[in-house]
């Protein structure tokens, strides 16, 4: 049951094997669940980026919350795989340079756009904020340039 999903890269197309929309519900249900409930219990947005941001500067209480917050990030799979006996086997088929470089280019547009994805598209957008409604615009369309550009127009 571990390797259930087996994502495929290969040419220019991405297969998902066994996809169930009922699992992608089931994921997003809980994204916003979370998200919301961290609204409600603590006041703050669950952008990842503002948290882990936050944490170099962070003391006392403020560090506190936002370590368990993050390592609660790193727990929940290893106990996911722990309950089905295994994680699922995901390839990627890229070099380093490319994830080292698609993490920069990620890490630089967090900045630019005053937060990630978690920030803007789950939380700024439920709360139909103008900005976030605006930057998750700009991260989609640049997610559909990139691949358009490296799997069309390049090659790669």
């Amino acid at each position: 049951m571990g390797d259930r999903y087996v994502f495929a890269l290969s040419g220019d197309k991405i297969a998902l094997e066994n996809f169930s929309p009922l699992d992608g519900l089931l994921g997003g249900v809980l994204i916003g669940a979370g998200a919301v409930m961290f609204m409600a219990l603590n006041g703050r947005i669950a952008g990842i980026s503002g948290i882990l941001g936050g944490l170099l500067d962070a003391g006392g209480i403020e560090f506190s919350w936002r370590i368990s917050f993050l390592a609660g990030l790193l727990a929940a799979p290893l106990f996911y795989g722990l309950i089905i006996g295994g994680l699922p086997k995901i390839t990627i088929e890229g070099g380093m340079m490319t994830m080292v470089l698609g993490g920069l280019f990620v890490g630089f547009g967090t900045r630019l756009g005053s937060g990630c994805t978690s920030g803007h598209g789950v939380c700024g957008m439920a709360r139909l904020s103008p900005r976030s409604i605006a930057a998750t615009l700009v991260f989609m369309l640049c997610g559909f340039a990139t691949v358009f550009l490296m799997r069309h127009v390049w090659g790669l």
